[in-house]
C-alpha cells in the first residue's frame, strides 16, 4: 500500500517506480508486567496481523508464533470551551517462540550517572546566566 504519487513519464526520462509502504513500528515499553517472549508495539492503523508478521520477518528476521492486534481510543479532555480528542493508535502484540525472551533495552543505564549529569548542567546554565545578565532582559535573550 503506498499513497506517493510519482511524476509522469516524459520520453527520454528515467522513470522511477519504486514503491514503498507507509507503515511504521514503533516499540512500547509495556504498562503491566508480560512473559519474556511478548514484544509490544504501536503500528499504523493500516497494517493488519500478517502485514505485521511479514515486517518482521522480513526487515528483522524475527519470526512471531502469534500477532494480537488491538485499537486503543485517544483519550477525549476539554481544555477550554471545546472538546479536544487524541488520535487512535493500534497495538500490536507479537508473541516469540518459547526459546527467544525480548528484554527491554535500557537506554539511560544507571541513575548516579543522570544525577552527576543534573548538577553539571546545573553549575553550567548558573555560569551561563552569569556571564549574560543584562538589566531588563531575560536571561536567554543575550547569547
Amino acid at each position: 500500500m503506498s499513497t506517493r504519487w510519482y511524476t509522469l513519464y516524459q520520453k527520454g526520462n528515467p522513470q522511477r517506480r519504486v514503491f514503498l509502504p507507509n507503515f511504521w513500528m514503533k516499540l512500547v515499553k509495556p504498562e503491566n508486567n508480560q512473559p519474556k517472549n511478548i514484544v509490544q508495539f504501536q503500528c499504523s492503523m493500516e497494517m493488519t496481523k500478517y502485514d505485521i508478521k511479514n515486517y518482521l520477518e522480513k526487515i528483522y528476521d524475527v519470526h512471531p508464533v502469534v500477532v494480537k492486534t488491538r485499537i486503543v481510543l485517544g483519550r477525549t479532555y476539554m481544555p477550554e470551551k471545546f472538546v479536544v480528542k487524541d488520535d487512535d493508535v493500534k497495538m500490536a502484540y507479537v508473541t516469540l517462540p518459547k526459546t527467544e525472551e525480548f528484554t527491554f533495552p535500557d537506554v539511560v543505564p544507571g541513575e548516579d550517572q543522570t544525577s552527576t549529569k543534573l548538577s553539571e548542567v546545573k553549575e553550567n546554565f548558573k555560569k551561563f546566566v552569569g556571564n549574560n545578565k543584562m538589566p531588563g532582559f531575560p536571561s536567554w535573550f543575550r547569547v
